[in-house]
């Protein structure tokens, strides 16, 4: 049940200047029953229907499903005209909406209630609640670049080696959260075995043994926790940060420049930037895209597509 804080429009109305009552923008809300907070607290889903009816907009709001169904969801919103698709969940359900609204006219709205949150922490827009709504009425549009792994678009962070490996093992727990994300990097930590890796760009040629390797639009995965800390998700470029292999001493102390947003000056990482990457690895594997794991029979294609992705934002971030 929606507590008094969480249900702000009722009893507040938002200035409307996306949506003025004279141009009736159509919009699409794909809510995620199974995304971080809303498995627990489903509550988003009334405030996404109130704030319609109260707002006056021309909108509806559809449930997802299955997997990838979000994506299904969102092209079909295209298809029938809407102008703003609002993705109502974590990283994975705003992968899903925003890889069917690259290259088109419409614009992805967030309402963050994931477990990280990365892209909605980057972009400044705050987890559920008055102010992500609030933004898609008084917030401005901002132009963001997209990447692709093997053809598949990602628009925070991707990874191969522990990142791919943690993403797999988080991807299967019942309760999410960051004392689960701890935890389950705590266990994959002594599991985990380094792999090498050979990695090119057009200014970029080297040969390395690596715990992991994260390629990022954004700069952090999640929780404030920054593996790339210069990315800009509208520079036209990507962000490579590999991380050698990690003894137990070196964890706390990598751990703690993750949180600092100060990795890239550690000795164990390497950061690069370039508009693309080949990361090839001796040994068939996995890889993630916005915490989304994919088989890779070795080798990576990642690539930027500049500013083919609209985002709604707030007017001041």
């Amino acid at each position: 049940m929606a507590t008094a804080a969480a249900a702000p429009f009722s009893a507040r109305p938002v200035r409307n200047f996306l949506f003025p009552r004279t141009v009736r923008m159509k919009c699409r809300f794909i809510f995620n029953p199974r995304s971080g907070h809303n498995a627990r607290n489903p509550y988003l889903l009334d405030e996404a229907r109130r704030f319609i009816r109260t707002q006056g907009l021309d909108a509806s709001v559809e449930v997802t499903e299955r997997s990838r169904h979000a994506t299904e969801l969102a092209r079909r919103a295209v298809d029938e005209g809407c102008a703003m698709v609002v993705a109502i969940g974590g990283d994975g359900t705003m992968n899903e909406v925003a890889a069917a609204l690259v290259d088109s006219s419409a614009i992805l709205g967030l309402i963050p209630c994931g477990s990280g949150n990365g892209l909605g922490r980057h972009l400044g827009i705050q987890r559920g609640g008055a102010e992500s709504f609030a933004t898609l009425l008084n917030g401005r549009v901002r132009r963001i670049d997209t990447g692709t792994a093997n053809g598949i678009p990602f628009f925070n962070v991707m990874g191969i080696g522990f990142d791919a490996d943690l993403s797999a093992r988080f991807n299967q727990l019942h309760r999410r959260g960051f004392r689960s994300y701890v935890t389950t990097t705590l266990q994959s930590l002594r599991a985990y075995r380094p792999k090498r890796y050979r990695i090119r760009s057009r200014d970029l040629a080297i040969e390395e043994s690596a715990f992991l390797i994260a390629v990022a639009n954004s700069d952090q995965y999640g929780n404030n926790c920054f593996i790339a800390p210069r990315a800009r998700v509208d520079d036209g470029r990507l962000d490579l940060t590999l991380i050698r292999p990690v003894r137990v001493r070196d964890a706390l102390p990598l751990a703690v420049r993750l949180f600092a947003g100060s990795v890239d000056r550690s000795a164990r990482a390497l950061c690069h930037s370039a508009t693309d990457f080949t990361i090839d690895c001796s040994e068939a594997g996995y890889f993630h895209t916005d915490g989304e794991v994919h088989e890779t029979a070795g080798s990576l294609r990642v690539e930027v597509k500049p500013a083919s992705l609209a985002v709604q934002v707030p007017a001041a971030a």
